[in-house]
Parts: structure tokens; C-alpha cells; sequence
């Protein structure tokens, strides 16, 4: 996504609430204790999952959902961040990492020389084609989402986001109750370097975890053929390859801001087969080894 960029007058309090230490307010954080690659992870338990694997850790730090730990990986500086779930929370992150990393606490105005951060989710979804196996890794070359945050900002779509989304409203018969679909892309660098053979595909973020995704326990859904209706979409040679509810968010703040992002994710359900993995740790560890790998 494209963003139409502010002036770099002063930021009010209001706006950006710093912590008495300089850090950004929900986060914690500040400048130094980010490192240039970020990865990101919804669960904070998965945090340590991944950070026992840096050479050394020199933060750790907490607050609400929100646990991170910096340290370095092979010589280079790397962040693992929890978010909990959703695109709401996404917005806080990505605002707050990029404001801790680019706003001067100080002067609360932008930096003349500004950081590119390298954002990457390890997540889980449920696979939306029968014939994507159970624990398959797959890399989101496109994200669809449903929560409509980035409509709150001056955000365009590029004509390539533009058109998946223009298709993905038809195919669906868009219900126009529902916030309207965005599309956002990944960075085609990290696509084919960190996302490598994994199955690449488009990410369909939903809003919710059980209606959204066509899910019923006790209250039938609006649509009964949503899931059907998702595994046949098809764009430009890509299928919907998965459901899960962060990917897009980040997509479309991480590229409005200047940084680049890549999400993926190990289908622990297949939602056409009706199937869960049965060692989810084990598929989510096998995904933390191959991108860490990979960095």
C-alpha cells in the first residue's frame, strides 16, 4: 500500500504517548532495543521458543500481551515481539515500533534519517484447500483482509493490490454490511529468500477466529459457503492458500511506513478436510528452525 505521507511538524502527546523512560507507550521500547529484523508472533509464550535460539539475549521486556525479547543472531541485531490477536493489536505494534525506531522522543518529530525494519510473522493458520497438507509451511505473497484498520488512514492500494481485491470482492459476492476488502503484498525480496519453496499463495485475514473463518458452535454463520466459496479464488495464477488474522494488517502499515514484510505461517488445520495437526508444537517449532535458518 501507498501513504499519502504527513508534514514532520511536531506530534502532540496526545498522539504519541511516551512513557516517563522515553519508551512508546504500550510497547515499552526505544530506539535501542530494536534490532533491524523483527519478528513477529502472536502467543507470548512463543517468544522464548524463538529467542533461545539468539546467541545472547540483552532485552526482555513486557507489557500486556506485548513480550519482547532483542539479542543477536549470527553478529546481527534481531527483535522477537508477541502481539496477541488481530489487526487491531497490529496497528499498535507497527505504529509503535516504527514511532520508537523513526520519532526522536525529544524534539516528538521525525528523524531526518529514518529506519527500515525487516518485519517477519511466524504464525499459524488453517488451510483453505484440501490439498495443502497439514503442517505445510506456506509464505503469503498477498494478504486479503477484512477489518478494515488501514481505511482509517490515507492509504491507496497499488493497481496490482487493487485488482486481486476488485476480484476477491466479486468472486465472494462481497456482503457490503461487511468492512470492504484491502489487499496488501509482501516484499518480493524476502518472498523469495526467506518464504523460498514454501507453498506461496494469498492469506485471507480475518476479522474474527470462529464466525469469520466459517466457523459454528452454537450460532450458525451468515454465509454457510464461505469456506467453499474462499478455496476456489484465484488470481493472476495464485490461489487462497490459508486463513489467519494478522498478515494483512501488517502488510499494508509496514509498506505505508517504508519497511518491508513477509508472513509465515504452518497450517496446523485444513478446513476443508476438517482436520488439526495432532503436535502443533512440533510444526510451529519445525517453521521457527527453517526461518531462523533462513535469516
Amino acid at each position: 500500500m501507498i501513504a499519502n505521507r504527513i508534514s514532520n511538524d511536531l506530534i502532540p502527546e496526545s498522539q504519541l504517548i511516551l512513557n516517563d523512560d522515553g519508551t512508546v507507550y504500550h510497547l515499552g521500547l526505544n530506539d535501542a532495543m530494536i534490532g533491524d529484523t523483527v519478528l513477529i508472533v502472536g502467543d507470548p509464550d512463543r517468544v522464548g521458543l524463538i529467542s533461545i535460539h539468539f546467541d545472547s539475549i540483552d532485552y526482555k521486556v513486557a507489557r500486556r500481551e506485548f513480550v519482547t525479547h532483542t539479542g543477536k543472531l549470527g553478529g546481527r541485531s534481531i527483535t522477537v515481539i508477541s502481539t496477541g490477536i488481530g489487526v487491531d493489536n497490529i496497528d499498535i505494534v507497527i505504529n509503535e515500533l516504527d514511532a520508537a525506531v523513526n520519532i526522536d522522543p525529544t524534539t516528538r518529530k521525525p528523524k531526518s534519517d529514518l529506519r527500515k525494519l525487516r518485519f517477519i510473522r511466524l504464525g499459524t493458520c488453517g488451510a483453505l484447500r484440501a490439498d495443502i497438507p497439514l503442517a505445510t509451511p506456506i509464505a503469503s505473497a498477498f494478504a486479503i483482509g477484512m477489518d478494515g484498520v488501514p481505511w482509517h488512514y490515507d492509504l491507496k492500494m497499488t493497481a496490482e493490490e487493487a485488482a486481486l481485491a476488485d476480484a476477491f470482492t466479486k468472486h465472494t459476492s462481497w456482503n457490503k454490511k461487511l468492512a470492504t476488502p484491502y489487499c496488501a503484498k509482501a516484499d518480493k525480496v524476502l518472498l523469495n529468500t526467506i518464504g523460498g519453496e514454501m507453498l506461496h499463495g494469498i492469506t485471507v485475514t480475518a476479522n474474527g477466529f470462529y464466525g469469520p473463518q466459517g466457523r459454528s458452535l452454537r450460532i450458525g454463520t451468515s454465509n454457510p459457503e464461505w469456506l467453499n466459496t474462499l478455496s476456489h479464488f484465484q488470481h493472476d495464477r495464485l490461489h487462497a492458500t490459508n486463513f489467519e488474522m494478522e498478515c494483512a494488517g501488517i502488510y499494508a502499515l509496514a509498506s505505508a511506513l517504508g519497511h518491508r514484510a513477509l508472513t509465515c505461517c504452518v497450517a496446523l488445520a485444513n478446513r476443508q478436510g476438517e482436520l488439526f495437526t495432532d503436535d502443533p508444537r512440533k510444526a510451529v517449532n519445525d517453521l521457527i528452525s527453517m526461518v531462523l535458518g533462513r535469516l
